[in-house]
């Protein structure tokens, strides 16, 4: 069991953009890294080819590994800001189920 899945809300610990908080868009668990919207953007340029009769420069979000992502807990109340946490699993009545560990609750 992954402990980041798609969808999540993750904060970037290091790199250019760290601090940004964004959702992941997808998991690449052959390179440990996932792609996350809006971070490690990316530009390349495109020669002109046969279907592409122009040129054009292209952005994209490139991977980024997975332990420069930490999962974001939110905290109860509207004034609490989301902080960075670990996850640790509990099995309950044979379901396998990630924890938040800053927090305790299920995610």
């Amino acid at each position: 069991m992954q402990k980041i899945r798609k969808n999540d809300s993750v904060v970037v610990l290091s790199g250019d953009d760290k601090g940004k908080v964004s959702s992941v868009l997808e998991i690449i668990p052959a390179k440990n890294a996932a792609i996350v919207k809006d971070v490690n953007i990316k530009t390349k340029h495109r020669k002109p080819s046969n279907k592409n009769t122009k040129g054009e420069v292209v952005t994209f979000e490139a991977p980024i590994l997975l332990s420069k992502l930490a999962l974001v807990a939110k905290k109860a109340g509207k004034d609490k800001p989301a902080v960075p946490t670990r996850v640790g699993f509990k099995v309950e009545n044979g379901k396998k189920t990630r924890i938040a560990k800053k927090t305790g609750k299920a995610i």
